[in-house]
């Protein structure tokens, strides 16, 4: 075969799959050991038949030869004693040699029927028995008892000549049968020799077959998976620039280059992570700078701007306690609205600074009593309940861990919203529950006041988001802002239960303890003047309602 015939043909096995190869591999050993199988058998048959032959048919044979040749030496014993003696007695050794030679002619039929050889002793055995008989033996017999056969002395040497000659005839016979019971030994272990040549090939060759198996599985399976899990494995562990080699049969091949073209694709998106990784660093560098900027802004809020509109509203009040009265009206009002534009933009400046600070400066998280934390927001809300003839009840509440300050801000600003949006001339009716939902408690704030409408469900958690106007119900709309975003630091959601028509009813979730967050600003971080609890600890929060002004 030329190197170009090879060619194709180790590009032919090369597409074969490790199912096909195992199929060849399996039909090419079940054909093998079909054939020692057979060769078996046959050897094993053939063993069976040449020891049933020599068993059952030579040695028998033989041995039958040798019994009919003794029963013919009884009949001539007897018939020459009688002969010579004329005494009955010697009749008897003949007549039973008559039965034993009838039996045994019949058997050494039978045994030697099939040799043809052996068949044309046996005859020429019986014509000289028949032809002895005649002449001698039964006209012998057949004289009277008493006296000597006068045969016996005239035919004694032709007797003589024909009982030899039946003794050469027996002679031959059972030379041939020895001869032939010799062949079928020598036939029967030159067999056996053969069986056990045959078995020990049959095993050398189940030996050679397994571990031919073996080392193809070895070479074509067991190894290139070994390579892949060790290629597979570097990748595993970070080396993603390693490629994976292909190695054994075509399935393993193709299975090699799938992985390789998942590592690739692996790194490319390593890149593009990398790559998006790094874009979040800068991201993360301009937020930062942007969170800079707004804790200067807060600063700036804090004092820089609050001082002067704390002189503006200062001087607009002397204004108005000094001039009232002494000028006319309309400058009477142009005073009044600049002291009320002063303390309301005073009033939003704190309340966006307390919006500022949830979960940047107020982050103490402990174990904190609900019912405490409702119970001192009730009270803070004490002149308010009281004016509108308010009535809250709670269920008991569960403890968490939470900040308290934000907390207390949470229940004040729902409770007080609840209380100060009720119906016009009807007190408010406030119920707080809770209930356990897996590993978070969902509280309702429900009262019977003017409630939300639908398309604003949404709205009134956003930052100042008013409903109504500030002469109907003051406030700057931050309150409901600041309550989600407490919820959410904490790890909960906050919503308007919308299918609630009786008034409002406001749930939202806290998880048993809040998600890991950013750590609160340093002192030294925080604007001058202000301390971990913003504008002192004994300043009320605000109070909002959905989506309208929050009392000042």
């Amino acid at each position: 075969m030329t190197g170009d015939e090879e060619l194709p043909r180790e590009r032919r096995l090369s597409g074969w799959t490790t199912r096909r190869w195992l199929r060849v591999g399996v039909a090419g050993s079940l054909a093998v050991l079909a054939v020692l199988g057979a060769t078996g058998a046959w050897v094993l048959g053939r063993t069976a038949s040449l020891s049933d032959t020599l068993v059952n048919v030579k040695s028998p044979a033989l041995s039958t030869s040798f019994r009919l040749e003794s029963a013919l030496l009884n009949q001539e014993t007897g018939i020459r004693g009688y002969g010579l003696t004329g005494t009955p007695d010697f009749l008897k050794p003949y007549q039973q040699g008559l039965a034993d030679q009838a039996t045994y002619t019949t058997t050494l039929s039978r045994l030697v029927g099939g040799d043809a050889a052996e068949s044309a002793d046996l005859r020429r055995v019986q014509d000289a028995v028949e032809k002895w008989q005649a002449r001698i033996a039964r006209p012998i017999a057949a004289t009277p008892a008493g006296v000597a056969s006068p045969l016996a002395s005239e035919r004694a040497a032709e007797g003589k000549t024909d009982f030899d000659a039946l003794r050469a005839a027996m002679a031959r016979q059972q030379e041939r049968l020895r001869t032939d019971q010799a062949r079928a030994r020598e036939d029967l272990a030159a067999t056996m020799r053969l069986r056990n040549w045959v078995f020990i090939a049959i095993a050398l060759v189940i030996v050679a077959l397994a571990g031919l198996i073996f080392e193809a599985m070895r070479r074509g399976v067991t190894k290139p998976l070994e390579r892949l899990g060790r290629d597979a494995r570097s990748v595993t562990d970070g080396d993603f620039t390693r490629p994976i080699v292909a190695t054994g049969p075509a399935d393993l091949r193709r299975l090699s280059g799938e992985i390789d073209s998942m590592r690739q694709r692996l790194v490319r998106e390593l890149e593009v992570s990398e790559q998006a990784r790094h874009h979040l660093d800068t991201q993360a560098a301009e937020l930062q700078r942007s969170n800079a900027e707004l804790e200067q802004f807060a600063y700036v809020a804090s004092h820089d701007l609050q001082e002067p509109l704390r002189k503006v509203s200062s001087f607009t009040q002397l204004l108005q306690r000094r001039y009232a009265g002494q000028l006319d009206a309309k400058a009477d009002q142009y005073i009044a609205f600049a002291v009320d534009g002063a303390n309301r933009m005073q009033t939003l400046i704190n309340d966006l600074l307390d919006f500022s600070r949830v979960g940047r400066v107020h982050h103490t998280h402990e174990s904190v009593a609900l019912d405490a934390v409702v119970e001192r927001a009730v009270s803070a809300l004490a002149v308010s309940v009281e004016e509108t003839g308010a009535e809250i009840s709670c269920e008991e509440l569960p403890t968490l861990v939470a900040d308290p300050t934000q907390m207390g801000m949470l229940w004040q600003n729902l409770i007080g919203n609840a209380v100060k949006f009720h119906r016009p001339g009807q007190p408010p009716h406030i119920h707080v529950s809770a209930a356990r939902e897996g590993a978070l408690w969902r509280f309702s704030v429900t009262d019977d006041g003017i409630g939300i409408a639908p398309e604003y469900a949404e709205k009134v958690f956003v930052i100042f988001q008013r409903l109504h106007t500030k002469d109907a119900y003051s406030g700057s709309g931050i309150g409901l802002a600041m309550c989600k975003k407490i919820v959410e630091f904490h790890g909960g959601t906050i919503a308007v239960d919308q299918e609630y028509t009786g008034g409002t009813r406001i749930t939202f979730t806290l998880a048993e303890a809040p998600p890991a967050t950013a750590e609160p600003l340093p002192a030294s971080e925080l604007p001058r003047g202000e301390g971990p609890l913003g504008r002192g600890a004994g300043e009320r929060p605000t109070a909002v309602r959905s989506g309208t002004e929050p009392t000042p």
